[in-house]
């Protein structure tokens, strides 16, 4: 059994940037889930992006997987992407709205 932390795994998702929003991905609602399996060690994310054609989706899968996978006792992180269901910017916190000059 693995003991690994939900609020460090959080912690290291919101390091993680969209590279064209200045904003971290969970306060623009990009995570859906995470999964952690404390058997072995793995972390799954599911997420999405903020358009089905983002070129920088590669990047951003990768600091995931970085990230995450930086969080003690995290053997693997995998990365899920799902467009279902779509983003849309009420998905994201105040916080993010407010960083974007939306309110």
């Amino acid at each position: 059994m693995v003991e690994i932390n939900e609020a460090e795994v959080w912690d290291a998702l919101h390091e993680c940037y969209d590279p064209e929003i200045p904003v971290n991905i969970v306060d623009l609602g990009l995570v859906y889930n995470i999964d952690i399996n404390k058997e072995t060690g793995l972390v799954g994310v599911t997420m999405t992006l903020t358009s089905m054609g983002c070129p920088m989706a590669g990047e951003v899968v990768s600091e995931v997987e970085m990230r995450v996978g930086q969080v003690e006792n995290v053997k693997a992180c995998k990365v899920e992407m799902t467009f279902d269901p779509p983003w849309s910017t009420d998905k994201m916190t105040e916080d993010a709205k407010w960083e974007l000059g939306m309110v």
